[in-house]
């Protein structure tokens, strides 16, 4: 966090959190290249469990990506959806303009860094 809430402080936070994310990616690397390969089978449509629903959720660069999926009694999908974290994030913006003036959305809005049209995956 920033003790400012200006652009400037924004803008030291997000090189701060790339920094940080670089760093994980680096170490993830050096810990995948020790190592050894493997190549999992591939999972065939027939081999899902009927009548289950499955949550499962991964990071994105701007949160929580949600993969959901629920299939029907012959062991096939009856729905699989996305939600991606713009999604999610929508409302918090809303929540930080109410009771700001019209001229302030821009930078709230860039600072928030939604995806308008849902697809941030």
């Amino acid at each position: 966090t920033a003790e400012n809430g200006d652009v400037e402080a924004r803008a030291l936070i997000r090189e701060k959190e790339m920094r940080a994310s670089f760093a994980m990616v680096h170490d993830s690397l050096a810990q995948l290249a020790k190592k050894k390969a493997q190549t999992p089978p591939p999972m065939a449509i027939s081999s899902l469990p009927a009548n289950t629903l499955c949550v499962s959720q991964v990071e994105g660069f701007r949160g929580e990506i949600v993969h959901l999926g629920l299939t029907n009694d012959h062991n096939g999908f009856l729905l699989y959806k996305v939600i991606d974290p713009s999604f999610h994030n929508w409302m918090g913006l809303a929540l930080a303009l109410r009771g700001n003036q019209i001229s302030d959305f821009p930078l709230c809005n860039k600072s928030f860094n939604l995806s308008y049209c849902g697809y941030d995956l």
